[in-house]
């Protein structure tokens, strides 16, 4: 199974061009996570309590932690 990821407008580019290379190392490590393993670990990849079909992408580099929100459609 590999998901297709899909930014919404320039919000995530805008984002990911301001990170550090090693952050940005990580987000596309957890991202090739996302596209290619049927069950994510929850480290990576949890749902949003209250928000029916919303998640949260974790990154943790050093001692920040990163947060990306996305969904899911039709599981992909």
């Amino acid at each position: 199974m590999v998901r297709q990821i899909i930014f919404h407008g320039n919000y995530f580019i805008d984002f990911y061009k301001e990170l550090d290379l090693k952050v940005k190392e990580k987000v596309k490590y957890v991202l090739e996570l996302i596209k290619q393993v049927d069950r994510v670990p929850e480290k990576f990849l949890s749902p949003i309590t209250g928000y029916d079909g919303l998640f949260e992408v974790r990154i943790e580099y050093q001692s920040n932690i990163y947060r990306i929100f996305c969904c899911f459609d039709e599981e992909n």
